[in-house]
């Protein structure tokens, strides 16, 4: 499926400007038609699932309790 710049900034929560950025650097790939630019939107599944993946383990790594310290000295 192809999307318009707007669009893949919508899906991406990205500024139209920095995906515009992306096409004139060739950092995502794109068809450009003569009026407008497409972009493929497979090409960013794989992104997006390491960005899932790398939140749920920054969650789980939140939720951790702390270790005890065992050089913890009692003052009483």
């Amino acid at each position: 499926m192809y999307l318009t710049i707007k669009e893949t900034a919508e899906y991406l929560s990205l500024p139209e400007t920095y995906v515009e950025t992306l096409i004139h650097q060739n950092r995502i790939r794109y068809l450009f038609d003569g009026k407008v630019y497409l972009i493929n939107k497979e090409q960013f599944n794989g992104h997006l699932d390491q960005l899932e993946k790398a939140k749920k383990q920054l969650d789980e790594w939140k939720s951790e309790p702390l270790p005890e310290d065992p050089d913890v000295k009692d003052e009483d």
